[in-house]
């Protein structure tokens, strides 16, 4: 229903569908973005007025390293929303991505902790 110019739902609230945050895209152009991986903001939000105002927030949380996972939560969106934002703002040069260190499964030690961490349960 449509009230003073929002779309609400009147048990959910104000309403936006994934696809209209995003501009229509599905995915996010570019390397593919890790959910660990760091995004960091190059330019502060003032300084680049052409922004939605998701994107203007993210860029702002970005201010410090940030994991995307980390926005996603905090923004409540979900990740795929979230990748496609990143992506559209490290893109423009807004932001850098910081890539998360690939944890090797073969590495015995980390092996060794989840077993231990299994017995004690």
């Amino acid at each position: 229903m449509l009230r003073d110019g929002e779309w609400l739902d009147n048990d959910a609230g104000p309403v936006v569908r994934p696809y209209a945050l995003t501009g229509g895209l599905t995915r996010p152009s570019g390397q593919r973005l890790d959910l660990l991986d760091m995004a960091c903001a190059v330019r502060q939000v003032g300084q680049h007025p052409m922004l939605s105002p998701e994107q203007a927030e993210v860029l702002y949380r970005c201010r410090i390293p940030v994991p995307l996972v980390e926005l996603a939560a905090d923004l409540d969106l979900p990740t795929g929303v979230i990748r496609i934002l990143v992506a559209d703002l490290r893109d423009r040069g807004l932001v850098t991505i910081h890539r998360a260190k690939p944890a090797g499964l073969s590495d015995l030690k980390i092996l060794q902790e989840v077993v231990n961490g299994l017995r004690r349960l």
